[in-house]
């Protein structure tokens, strides 16, 4: 008979910013703490932080505080 056993996905998401990169396990961590960097800064840092927190709500796995880094 079979145990019940919860299986769990770790997301790794890596957000660049400032040139550096932070690795998050959790998108909803990363929106959270992106949301509260854009909601407590103003001007060029605010856009930075946008940019991430934009690209997490569209599901992306590699964000960057960059306009164009591809």
């Amino acid at each position: 008979m079979a145990k019940n056993t919860k299986i769990t996905k770790t997301e790794k998401i890596v957000c660049k910013c400032y040139g550096k990169e932070q690795e998050f396990t959790s998108r909803k961590k990363a929106i959270d703490f992106y949301l509260d960097c854009m909601m407590n800064s103003d001007g060029a840092e605010r856009d930075r932080y946008t940019n991430i927190y934009l690209d997490l709500q569209e599901g992306k796995t590699y964000c960057t505080d960059e306009d164009d880094w591809y």
